[in-house]
């Protein structure tokens, strides 16, 4: 079920909200879970019990830690967990790619698995993951209730897409959580947001990518089209899914952390990853990074943990070596501004470091965006290929005057130019009485909008549904 889908605006939602609140505080976990589970059933019933003993594995094992914890079986149990979580991870995302890449190199002829991916493993997975290592390091309470560790684990919210949600920024607010207008309103109004970033702005940057692909009639404007338009529909889209989720989780009285800040105001790629898909960047920071030294060793064994981490970062999208050349880019970006730019960098105008940061970034979504190496070599070479194709043609160039308004959009909305404005106009007087009188009436008409789309459109999922 998709958050932007009739269904789950009119129907899931609404029902959800109405028996949650007329129930019993002590119920409440509980029909939130079986809601999530319906959820996650609706557009995954074969793979539903899996992701319940996924849950019950990290429950179990969290208990067992917690009870073992002055002896050696407490470390057992750690590893025991990591395995079976990883395991299941591994074989049903990456089984497939190792079994294929065994078969190439040494020219066997394996069957595949038959396994399509659960949706939103590698997300409840992680979550599972850091419960289980902040248990075993103590920076976490041991959950002793099967319903409130599920909860957790399969909350409807940010089960699919994310973001990752660690036990520690919830644990209060699993069996004490305060409700208020206010707080549910924010929620609403949030929701709405991330709604209208998916539907009305996603959704028409992703049918100009798809058209401009369609052409035929490749030219150099074409090829910088999509650079340029893919990232800008990533973010929204994904971006989008996490103001969603921020605004389901407010709803039922949970506070999720933030998950992107404006990361394409960066001005290094350092800077980027500080402000894009947060709750993955600092997983592998937490749970990777610092346990392999962080930069507190030698310069050689820093850059070694740098490629670990974002070779791991790489795979997790995907099991694609076009993903992990995605992550090994960054890591030479990462480690060449480190050790070689950092104070050049520092040193230019404001704007030459917004183009820098820009032109890897678009870069690496060329990358990311091609499904094998082959296509992302052509793109990338074509995007430059100045004496072999046009510069432009009329498809092009047709396409994107047609798009220019959401283009424009899009572009000043990646920015904090807006919420500027608005903080600037609720700190005057008259200001903060003028936003909360049009705030609600401004959510109606984007609802509608979006609403319209829905009824009109076509099958729109998450492009992080697939990691």
């Amino acid at each position: 079920m998709l958050f932007s889908s009739i269904s789950f605006l009119y129907y899931f939602l609404p029902v959800t909200i109405v028996v949650y609140f007329i129930s019993k505080n002590k119920y409440k976990n509980l029909i939130l879970l079986l809601a999530s589970l319906f959820f996650y059933f609706y557009g995954e019933p074969g793979y539903t019990l899996l992701m319940i003993i996924s849950a019950f594995s990290g429950y179990i094992h969290g208990v067992l830690i917690d009870k073992y914890r002055e002896t050696k079986y407490s470390k057992v149990f750690l590893v025991s967990s990591l395995v079976i979580s990883l395991g299941i991870l591994i074989v049903f995302k990456y089984g497939n790619f190792i079994i294929s890449n065994i078969n190439y190199i040494s020219s066997t002829n394996i069957k595949l698995l038959k396994l399509a991916l659960p949706i939103g493993i590698s997300f409840y997975t992680f979550q599972i993951l850091s419960y289980v290592v902040d248990v075993y390091r103590n920076e976490a309470k041991v959950c002793k209730s099967f319903i409130d560790f599920a909860t957790y684990v399969c909350l409807f919210p940010q089960l699919i897409a994310g973001p990752i949600v660690r036990y520690t920024t919830i644990q209060e607010e699993l069996n004490n959580r305060v409700y208020s207008f206010e707080k549910f309103a924010y929620g609403v109004n949030r929701f709405i947001i991330g709604l209208s970033k998916k539907v009305i702005i996603a959704n028409n940057l992703g049918m100009l990518v798809d058209v401009i692909n369609s052409n035929t009639g490749k030219n150099i404007l074409s090829y910088w089209i999509v650079a340029i338009v893919f990232p800008l529909q990533i973010y929204y889209d994904f971006s989008g899914y996490s103001d969603m989720a921020i605004g389901l989780g407010r709803m039922f009285g949970f506070h999720f952390l933030e998950n992107f800040n404006y990361p394409y105001i960066s001005k290094s790629i350092t800077e980027f990853w500080r402000r894009w898909h947060i709750s993955l960047s600092s997983f592998f920071r937490d749970y990777v990074y610092i346990p392999l030294g962080g930069n507190r060793v030698s310069k050689n064994r820093w850059i070694f943990n740098i490629f670990a981490v974002w070779c791991l970062t790489g795979l997790w999208h995907g099991d694609s070596w076009n993903f992990v050349l995605w992550g090994l880019y960054f890591a030479v970006l990462l480690v060449i501004e480190k050790l070689l730019l950092k104070d050049i960098i520092e040193k230019l105008p404001s704007f030459l470091q917004h183009i820098y940061a820009k032109f890897f970034i678009i870069i690496s979504f060329v990358i990311f965006n091609n499904e094998n190496i082959k296509d992302m070599f052509s793109s990338l070479y074509n995007m430059f290929n100045f004496r072999g194709l046009p510069l432009y043609n009329e498809f092009s160039a047709y396409y994107l005057k047609s798009y220019a308004v959401i283009l424009v959009i899009s572009i000043i909305g990646a920015t904090p130019v807006l919420k500027n404005i608005i903080v600037k106009v609720s700190n005057r007087s008259a200001g903060e009485k003028f936003i909360s009188t049009i705030n609600p009436i401004f959510n109606i008409i984007l609802l509608i909008i979006v609403t319209s789309y829905l009824i009109d459109g076509s099958f729109n999922p998450f492009l992080y549904f697939r990691f």
